[in-house]
């Protein structure tokens, strides 16, 4: 049997187990946590010194990463000139120059790894790094277009606590088509995270997302997953504190070119979701009593889910 042939094997039968769990917890009715997750809450203004930054993960994009910062900045001038901008890359350890090409085209912080750690370690590294009352992650790609976040921006700024996009929203707008196997992969993924989550999501994989930098710095600060089910891992510290959370519509012009690699990419994403299991039930995503009396979060953060 081929290598790729017991990859896929190994595929099928990790997600046939989470495929099991997941009836189970669908079966105790644990969905209704949705219902919470939808409150929008009352907050005082976010803190931060700048009105939003916008942090680019990359790897391998010196030909195009100085574009997508000079788009960023000409979708977002309106943004920039009533409150302030801040634009976040993270090399996140490349082969080629991109810290330097972001550098010319003006990011104003450019983070590098050593090494390359995963798209969910380099989010982290430009969240944890970012000035913005809120702070929004996008792909290097500019697959959703920026002119599409002051939308995520209003929406954080009257309440909610996480916006994200949802390509299976009924008025998404697909302008370019994944290819096949990556939509099938997609929704595969997407049946496996209920496994992991509470509530019922279109698409937890988006690469658009805002958060209030509060709650961004609460989610990010406990995250530990570097890879692609890090997004899944959000999802789930956005039960686990009771984060209010919106999803919206989005336009998306998928690119030919991706660093995705289905059966590999779908073997880590099992493993992780089954490692957020095993940390959830460990405690280590718990808030501490410390935690608590620092008022780590949002105001008006409810008590951790078991």
């Amino acid at each position: 049997m081929s290598s790729t042939a017991v990859r896929s094997v190994a595929v099928a039968a990790a997600s046939s187990a989470l495929t099991v769990v997941a009836l189970r917890r669908w079966q105790q009715g644990l969905s209704p946590v949705r219902a919470d997750l939808e409150r929008r809450r009352d907050r005082p203004v976010a803190p931060g010194s700048r009105r939003l930054s916008v942090v680019i993960p990359a790897f391998d994009e010196e030909s195009r990463i100085g574009a997508s910062v000079a788009e960023v900045r000409r979708a977002l001038d309106v943004v920039a000139a009533y409150g302030g901008l801040e634009v976040v890359v993270v090399d996140d350890g490349s082969n080629d120059d991109t810290s330097g090409a972001a550098e010319r085209a003006g990011a104003d912080v450019v983070v590098r790894h050593d090494v390359n750690q995963g798209k969910g370690a380099a989010v982290r590294t430009g969240v944890l790094a970012a000035s913005g009352r809120t702070v929004v992650f996008t792909d290097a790609d500019l697959a959703y277009s920026p002119d599409q976040i002051p939308g995520l921006v209003a929406l954080v700024e009257e309440g909610w606590d996480v916006v994200v996009g949802s390509r299976r929203h009924t008025d998404t707008t697909t302008l370019v088509r994944a290819r096949r196997l990556r939509e099938i992969g997609g929704r595969a993924i997407n049946l496996l995270t209920r496994a992991v989550l509470l509530g019922q999501y279109r698409d937890t994989q988006c690469g658009l997302k805002a958060f209030r930098s509060d709650a961004a710095r609460l989610i990010f600060s406990r995250s530990r997953v570097d890879g692609f089910a890090f997004d899944v891992e959000l999802f789930h510290l956005i039960e686990r504190y009771h984060l209010s959370l919106a999803e919206v519509p989005v336009a998306v012009a998928n690119s030919s070119r991706s660093s995705v690699h289905v059966v590999r990419d779908a073997l880590r994403l099992v493993r992780d979701l089954f490692l957020v299991r095993q940390w959830a039930t460990e405690g280590r995503y718990d808030l501490t009593a410390d935690d608590l009396l620092a008022g780590s979060g949002p105001a008006g953060v409810g008590p951790v889910l078991k």
